[in-house]
């Protein structure tokens, strides 16, 4: 089992601001379930207040998808004052090279880049000179071979630590290398994920990680332990899941039904 870290116990006189103002941006017109996974993720992993900002042309569909979020126009992200962002679920070309540039600058702000957030990332010219250690990349074998390629890195899935212990050392960022045995480095040290099942290979999944780690993050969790923890929490709800349906049936949504179950099952601190 990795090295888990915990959250806080939570005082009797908290209020929704305590807890994080978690933004996800992403959406495009063919992938508008995208980011409400990641922002009910984020949400069931105890986030206080979180907004989505997507093409407005899908806002009144996220909208219905996520009743206890709000949303934005895309463009109008700097609208919601948020304290951390998860980027990329469904995006497509919904955000230009320069405003990722201009959100990458935002060094107080820690960030989860997945999917085309990682995809648009690694089309810009030497990116790992922008990332940080408030960065969190969370590719899969196809992303992360992309990535290292444009960073001039080799790139062998069977060594997979070593490759994300590159990856994490020329960016700066925190690397979630997914797959079975998910690696989660700093570019220093590492853990092996211990939880998840081949059900969980299925579209949606990897944004339900997104906003688990995203959620964590707006706790207060460093970026290194939250990408743990959320990886951890994915997984094990995952397991979950599949003790009630089965790895074949299993979709993403089941991941964020078994959230609550997860964190329930969590080691004491």
């Amino acid at each position: 089992m990795p090295t888990l870290s915990h959250l806080p116990p939570r005082p009797r006189d908290a209020h929704k601001g305590n807890f994080g103002r978690v933004q996800i941006i992403g959406g495009s017109d063919s992938m508008a379930g995208a980011p409400a996974l990641a922002a009910l993720a984020a949400l069931r992993s105890g986030a206080g207040l979180v907004n989505i900002a997507c093409p407005d042309d899908v806002r009144s569909i996220v909208a219905g998808l996520v009743p206890c979020a709000t949303t934005l126009r895309v463009e109008d992200y700097k609208n919601f004052e948020a304290t951390v962002r998860g980027i990329g679920p469904g995006l497509g070309h919904s955000l230009s090279d320069s405003q990722l540039m201009n959100l990458l600058g935002e060094q107080s702000v820690p960030m989860v880049l997945d999917a085309d957030g990682l995809n648009r990332l690694a089309s810009i010219k030497e990116w790992w000179q922008h990332t940080s250690t408030h960065t969190i990349l969370t590719p899969h074998p196809g992303e992360m071979k992309r990535l290292c390629e444009s960073a001039g890195l080799a790139f062998d899935l069977r060594a997979r630590t070593e490759v994300a212990l590159a990856l994490a050392q020329r960016s700066r960022a925190i690397v979630v290398l997914k797959g079975a045995g998910t690696v989660i480095t700093d570019g220093h040290r590492h853990e092996i994920n211990n939880t998840g099942n081949p059900g969980m290979a299925t579209g949606g999944s990897g944004d339900v990680l997104t906003g688990v780690i995203t959620g964590l993050l707006g706790q207060g969790l460093s970026p290194y332990n939250a990408a743990i923890l959320g990886v951890y929490l994915h997984g094990l709800a995952g397991d979950l899941a599949a003790k009630q349906l089965g790895e074949i049936s299993l979709i993403a949504t089941d991941l964020i039904d078994n959230l609550p179950a997860a964190f329930r099952q969590l080691p004491a601190a």
